[in-house]
């Protein structure tokens, strides 16, 4: 029987190249994400550091390839695979993207999927498959998408009938709340407020690049700004204080500098807390 270690506060995604800066006994992070491809492949020395690292700390899964979304067959082995990494590292959740990323051959990024009728029936029928083979709840993650093609409702609607339909979890990426709601004109505060508490497990939250005032291009690469650190603590308060990961995918800076934005999710995090106590004995 699974027994994961409890999942709370903030955390970081797990890179190779960090390796030299930390150890598994590395304070101030309170869990750590990794992605299993990046990880299942690599044996011998590395398989042994992780084990290190994933039996004194709490861990989540992030993946990148199960396209979930794809009009291709879903890869049942690749499925599988992940399914032993999990177990093998005693790994509760794993999280994947509201997309798609291979059709006749892998795309190499994020492709949006159609909001429509169709496409929900299409990726609920697959989020099912996908859990009786993980046994486990898929956790999804709000996207961001430069592109509706074949639009039949809202990003919002289309989410929302995902993770009802599909009885799944949920990803909140604040800052794809942001991006989106910039490019595509909505109220990040509204599209916020509509999404499930008691779906959402964990949180992301990034960088991103500003291509114009009407278009941010989600990066990972460059520090969190003001007004997405805002829509955290909006999502604190709206939704309770959730664990969050601070996503950083390159222009990585030194471990010392991304402890300083996972010590401010802390922070975040106790001020959302305090608040919602002090209401409660108002």
């Amino acid at each position: 029987m699974l027994v994961a270690k409890p999942l709370s506060g903030a955390g970081l995604g797990l890179r190779r190249e960090m390796l030299k800066q930390i150890s598994p006994h590395t304070k101030g992070m309170d869990f750590w994400e990794i992605a299993p491809e990046n990880w299942i492949p690599m044996g011998g020395r590395y398989q042994k550091i992780l084990r290190q690292f994933t039996e004194r700390n709490s861990f989540v899964c992030h993946g990148l390839s199960l396209s979930i979304g794809s009009p291709e067959p879903l890869d049942i082995d690749f499925v599988k695979s992940v399914k032993h990494f999990l177990d093998e590292h005693n790994i509760l959740f794993y999280s994947e993207h509201l997309s798609y990323c291979s059709g006749e051959g892998h795309l190499y990024d994020l492709m949006p999927i159609p909001f429509t009728e169709e496409a929900v029936k299409h990726v609920v029928q697959r989020v099912k498959q996908v859990q009786d083979i993980i046994e486990r709840p898929l956790v999804l993650e709000n996207v961001s998408y430069y592109a509706a093609p074949g639009q039949q409702m809202s990003e919002q609607e289309f989410t929302l009938n995902i993770l009802k339909d599909a009885d799944c979890l949920m990803l909140l990426d604040v800052n794809n709340i942001y991006v989106n709601s910039i490019n595509h004109n909505y109220d990040a505060g509204q599209f916020l407020a509509a999404m499930p508490s008691d779906k959402i497990v964990y949180g992301h939250i990034a960088g991103h690049y500003d291509e114009a005032d009407d278009l941010k291009v989600d990066t990972h690469g460059a520090d969190v700004i003001e007004p997405v650190w805002q829509l955290l603590q909006q999502a604190y308060e709206l939704h309770g204080v959730f664990p969050t990961v601070l996503e950083r995918d390159f222009n990585i800076p030194p471990m010392a500098e991304l402890l300083v934005e996972v010590e401010h999710i802390q922070h975040l995090q106790k001020t959302a807390s305090s608040a919602s106590l002090s209401k409660r004995q108002a």
